[in-house]
């Protein structure tokens, strides 16, 4: 269903992503921001899951700014380490103009959501505080919490998170809450990654179908 495509950011920067459309009229767009793992199998999955729902999708790839094609599937200790160098050399400044151009790249379709697991949770609220032409955005435990809490969102925004997180701590969770009383943010049993169904020692199926079923919701809402 999906594809590889290319896109271009607004300093010229030519970039990877991965693209599905629906079978029919698309009811709106979905952009998929992935993990530190780049489009590997999961998100590319992801990004059909939502054409499937209906929604003209796209994942940009962010890593390729820091190692172009980068993607990985490995979960283990040497992968950890290998994001862990690329990630020195990440510049958080060029991530949301590489959003913003997969967003242009999908609106078309009309109004735009965003998503993201774990760096995409993250990159996807501070998407939704700058705005860039979206309308919703749906978090999964972002990393680094506190230090987006200030950055309050202009679209309806909710998000996600796991009990068992040990590097996102309940009490950061609940700071969000207070500093956003009216907004969506929702606990599940699990372990960060817990919608990654490549990470059988993290994945939590009932945690995944309820998120999945809440963003697909919110959506449905605010993309209409």
């Amino acid at each position: 269903m999906g594809e590889r495509i290319k896109l271009t950011s607004g300093d010229g920067f030519v970039f990877n992503a991965y693209r599905a459309a629906p079978a029919g009229t698309p009811k709106g767009a979905v952009v998929v921001i992935h993990e530190v793992w780049g489009l590997n199998n999961f998100v590319r999955t992801e990004v059909e899951r939502y054409a499937a729902a209906g929604y003209l999708t796209i994942a940009p790839a962010l890593m390729d700014r820091v190692e172009l094609g980068y993607e990985s599937e490995d979960y283990g200790p040497t992968g950890f380490a290998r994001i862990g160098e690329l990630m020195k050399s990440f510049n958080q400044a060029t991530a949301l103009p590489d959003v913003e151009a997969a967003v242009k790249a999908v609106a078309g379709a009309g109004k735009v959501g965003i998503t993201g697991y774990c760096f995409g949770g993250a990159t996807s609220w501070r998407a939704a505080h700058a705005g860039l032409g979206l309308s919703a955005a749906s978090g999964y435990y972002g990393g680094g919490l506190l230090n987006y809490i200030d950055l309050a969102p202009k679209v309806p925004t909710e998000m996600h998170y796991a009990e068992a997180d040990h590097g996102i701590p309940l009490e950061q969770v609940e700071a969000l809450r207070q500093r956003y009383p009216d907004m969506g943010i929702y606990l599940y049993p699990g372990d960060h990654g817990f919608c990654n169904f490549d990470r059988a020692e993290k994945y939590n199926a009932a945690s995944a179908k309820l998120a999945n079923e809440r963003t697909l919701a919110f959506f449905a809402k605010h993309l209409a």
